[in-house]
């Protein structure tokens, strides 16, 4: 396919992707008075960041400050360097600290940007510094309405992609930040903003990253960027070749990210000569089973326990949901345990199960049971039989649990000993006995939040090649980054965080490159 040539395929900065990294990355760089085209391989912008709940782990910004929070970058870098360790480079960690709060006030010297805090505790709450109320927090709502044209353009939330919600009037969450970055970016005079543009291939010239060639409806463009290019497009969750590739554990199917993170701008990166990281790591959690065999990401359990194939208990179900999906995978590859898993729970809050967010909302319960994924029984042993499990086995893991309850103390997993697993329960212990026939079981798979293994990059956010050297020209933010938290996920809002400073940093490293292009 012949690739076209076009006066108004030239900027100075190229981002590839649309979520709200990439989308800070393309404000930044508009603000600093360069030309930006942004490229999104779908037909909405948004990315991952539309599903997400749109937080921020950034220490010590002005908003945590006007709500009075108490807190000091040293005591964020100590917990983040003890949760990450000496995965990832510690000058890549603390530009990720360092940033955070600096972007936000940069961000809110635009009128259409306002930040809210909101409590979710660090994920790590034993660690040294970890924060009870945590470092987190959220744009704030804006009336759908504010968009105006650009309200088409926006990738609806998973309720409404997934199982035909209504479109909300209010955005929250991510949708809010995607709303503002868009409002704000459609003031900026030289800001290109496209969609259906997928790239597949980076065009170099005498060594420096100068351009990309990307497929928009239909038709192959090269786009050249004078300044540099960004890659933010996301990970590759839903490409079942590079999962295999990379030993990625799961299914595309359960991936929380859009169908169109296929990772094929990573896959330019590393033609391009880029090094990468963490290929094999994603952001985890358990995932409630839908009659459709996909299991979607799932959090805020008010009750239950965790069984395995042998009727017993093997985790801490109130742990954040990256620690309780690595313990599976874990013993999924030691054959310790098959999927599925399941919950098992009492009648004191009716059939459904006890679970308060699972991002594609749940049907009907009918559903679920014909095709084999809750079961009631009106003893333990009729529902152990039900799930396969041993009858003798579940009524102990049960009674024993119940004993937990009664006291206050999970001896076996610790639960409700940390901050975030009394984050749902306003306080109170987690530990709900199952005592109220009759009795159900649900069943769970392993979701994910998307990829985040991807491009090596130093601290200013540009890539770097195999022999460890910059590549000039070439930057990499979020999912489409080797991720700056390693192999563990600190805290809520550490993904959008990470993709927002560096999509940041790179776009500041392209507004001083002036007079080199």
């Amino acid at each position: 396919m012949a690739i076209k040539h076009d006066p108004n395929d030239e900027c100075d900065v190229l981002v590839i992707g649309s979520g709200g990294g990439a989308l800070t990355g393309a404000y930044t760089a508009a603000r600093e008075g360069l030309s930006v085209i942004v490229t999104e391989a779908s037909t909405h912008f948004g990315g991952t960041t539309a599903y997400s709940g749109g937080g921020m782990w950034f220490p010590c910004n002005a908003a945590l400050q006007r709500a009075g929070h108490h807190d000091t970058p040293d005591d964020a870098r100590t917990y983040f360097h003890a949760v990450v360790g000496d995965r990832t480079p510690t000058e890549l960690q603390d530009a990720f600290i360092n940033t955070g709060a600096p972007l936000i006030d940069y961000l809110e010297a635009d009128t259409d940007f306002k930040f809210m805090p909101f409590p979710w505790p660090d994920y790590f709450g034993s660690a040294p510094r970890a924060s009870a109320t945590g470092r987190h927090i959220m744009a704030k709502p804006v009336k759908a309405e504010k968009l105006g044209a650009l309200r088409d353009t926006l990738r609806p939330p998973l309720g409404t992609e997934r199982a035909d919600e209504p479109l909300p009037d209010g955005l929250f969450g991510g949708q809010a930040l995607l709303a503002r970055l868009l409002i704000a970016l459609s003031k900026q005079p030289h800001a290109d903003l496209r969609r259906n543009a997928v790239c597949d291939e980076l065009v170099r010239t005498d060594g420096t990253i100068t351009g990309a060639v990307v497929t928009q409806d239909g038709q192959r463009r090269h786009i050249h960027a004078r300044r540099g290019v960004l890659i933010a497009a996301g990970g590759f969750e839903h490409n079942e070749q590079m999962r295999a590739d990379h030993a990625v554990p799961g299914n595309a199917r359960d991936a929380m990210g859009p169908p169109s993170n296929q990772g094929l701008a990573t896959l330019a990166g590393i033609a391009a000569g880029a090094d990468t990281d963490l290929m094999s790591e994603a952001w985890w959690s358990p995932g409630i089973t839908h009659p459709d065999g996909s299991s979607t990401f799932s959090l805020w359990f008010t009750a239950g326990i965790f069984v395995d194939d042998h009727g017993e208990r093997f985790v801490n179900e109130s742990a954040a949901y990256d620690r309780i999906g690595r313990r599976i995978l874990a013993r999924l590859a030691d054959g310790s345990m098959s999927l599925p898993y399941w919950l098992i729970y009492d009648d004191r809050a009716g059939e459904r199960p006890p679970v308060q967010s699972t991002s594609v909302p749940v049907g009907n319960t009918q559903d679920y049971v014909d095709a084999g994924l809750w079961h009631t029984a009106n003893t333990l042993d009729e529902l152990a039989t039900k799930i396969g499990d041993p009858a003798d086995n579940l009524h102990r893991t049960v009674a024993r649990f119940n004993t937990f309850a009664e006291t206050g103390t999970d001896e076996d997993f610790a639960r409700g000993d940390e901050p975030f697993d009394r984050a749902f329960t306003d306080g109170a212990s987690p530990l709900v006995p199952i005592n109220k026939g009759p009795f159900h079981a649900a069943a769970f798979g392993v979701s994910d939040l998307g990829t985040k293994g991807g491009l090596r990059t130093d601290a200013r956010a540009r890539v770097l090649d195999t022999e460890g050297r910059i590549i000039p020209g070439l930057y990499a933010a979020g999912n489409s980054m080797a991720a700056v938290s390693g192999t563990t996920y600190p805290g809520g809002g550490n993904p959008i965080g990470a993709c927002m400073v560096f999509s940041h940093l790179a776009a500041l490293d392209m507004a001083e490159r002036r007079g080199e292009e």
